[in-house]
């Protein structure tokens, strides 16, 4: 039952998504994946199984986490103007891989 809801969930968001995109608001489509379902998540179980300490230590590396979002969305708006579509959305996953990795690298570095 607990999968059924998560499914539905999701549809919903898809859909949500596919709704507002052909809407004269098109741009609130990229607010809505953003809403924090993961990080709410993520937050409680950390705050309920590990110490406040642990928590606030997730909630900074959080904070660092925006870092590859930022770098997929300032390199697909940059691929864009150069590739096809499909080109430009692998290249810019490519580039979150690589900055969510280089984060955690400096990330353990400096506190591991």
């Amino acid at each position: 039952m607990g999968l059924l809801i998560k499914a539905l969930i999701g549809a919903f968001v898809v859909v949500l998504i596919a709704v507002l995109s052909k809407s004269r608001h098109y741009y609130i489509a990229g607010l809505v994946p953003l809403f924090p379902t993961f990080a709410l998540i993520a937050h409680y179980i950390v705050g309920s199984e590990r110490s406040i300490e642990a928590l606030r230590t997730t909630i900074i590396f959080s904070l660092w986490a925006v870092i590859p979002y930022l770098v997929y969305l300032i390199s697909l708006y940059v691929m864009i103007n150069y590739v096809k579509l499909f080109t430009a959305l692998a290249t810019a996953v490519i580039c979150w891989i690589i900055a969510a990795w280089l984060l955690i690298q400096l990330w353990n570095k400096y506190h591991g």
